[in-house]
């Protein structure tokens, strides 16, 4: 009921009045008023008059009925610990798959390796719950595909080069745009969830605690409507991760836009640094590193720094 009211206010230049709404929603004016009042509540400019309401403005918002279709599987906050902590409750009470936690604003935002995440109004914070029937050293595939997804819609939709850094940040220019962590439950050798916390620079600054990273509206010179890349990127992985054979061939499709092959990095976990160049990416995902003496080391987890980044970039 919301969704169609915000559409028949915003497809109007003028006035509709309490009567207009009830007949086109096939409700009473008193339900047109009490759905019109939880609107304004929630934040959206509708001007209340005596002829009828009027919508002054969009504003950028996230709310589960602004998503057509997937409003029982959205969960929406404006400011939370985590999406990653209130997704993994949500997965181990059953939630269905493709169940999205989203926040204005997240206080215990979390990177690889225990990193802040820092999230800033304006940005993009999501998790994902996904139920792949995949063997658990497979789960990895689904970041692949995550930000393959992201490199290929900005690209196409809105024009912007995008690469992929090893094992899942988003890039424009050596600049990181998007990270994305995630975290796996199994049973025996299966998957019973993933869930990946994906955290997208949109019309925020983020450059004053990571003066390496950039946002979309930075690089395109306006503000971006942060509901419309959501649900692109949604349409998209859905798809992907609904075909029974989309993951047998993501990392063949992945690299192509990888912009780590063939550069000297640095691999950071928690118990050491690895330097060396990195030569591929194997099947499941993990980086092959040629280490200075001509081996290769198969990387599976850890944090990738090309050779000029920074460390506390990420």
């Amino acid at each position: 009921m919301k969704r169609r009211i915000l559409q028949y206010l915003r497809a109007s230049d003028d006035i509709l009045s309490g009567e207009q709404m009830s007949a086109r929603l096939g409700v009473s004016r008193v339900a047109v008023w009490k759905h019109i009042r939880r609107l304004q509540d929630a934040g959206y400019p509708i001007e209340s008059t005596p002829k009828g309401y009027r919508l002054t403005g969009r504003p950028d918002m996230l709310q589960p009925w602004e998503f057509d279709g997937r409003e029982g599987r959205m969960h929406c906050y404006g400011e939370v610990e985590s999406t990653m902590a209130i997704a993994r409750e949500l997965a181990r009470e059953s939630c269905p798959e493709f169940t999205v936690v989203t926040a204005e604003r997240q206080t215990k935002g979390r990177g690889r390796l225990g990193r802040v995440w820092h999230s800033q109004r304006g940005g993009l914070y999501f998790t994902i719950v996904l139920r792949p029937t995949l063997p658990s050293p497979l789960s990895s595939l689904t970041t692949f595909a995550a930000g393959r997804t992201w490199a290929v819609m900005l690209r196409d939709a809105y024009g912007i080069e995008a690469g992929l850094k090893w094992p899942n940040d988003l890039l424009v220019d050596g600049r990181k745009l998007s990270g994305m962590l995630s975290e796996m439950d199994a049973r025996g050798e299966m998957v019973t969830f993933v869930n990946i916390g994906i955290g997208l620079n949109v019309n925020n600054d983020p450059t004053a605690d990571e003066p390496t990273a950039v946002s979309l509206a930075q690089i395109l010179g306006r503000k971006l409507d942060r509901r419309d890349l959501l649900e692109g990127f949604l349409e998209r992985f859905e798809a992907k991760m609904r075909d029974p054979h989309g993951l047998d061939r993501i990392i063949a499709e992945w690299k192509p836009y990888a912009v780590t092959l063939n550069q000297a990095v640095r691999i950071v976990t928690t118990r050491e640094s690895i330097e060396g160049i990195a030569r591929d990416v194997d099947e499941t995902g993990a980086l092959l590193l040629e280490r200075p003496d001509g081996t290769l080391q198969r990387i599976i987890h850890g944090d990738c720094f090309h050779q000029a980044d920074a460390v506390g970039a990420g």
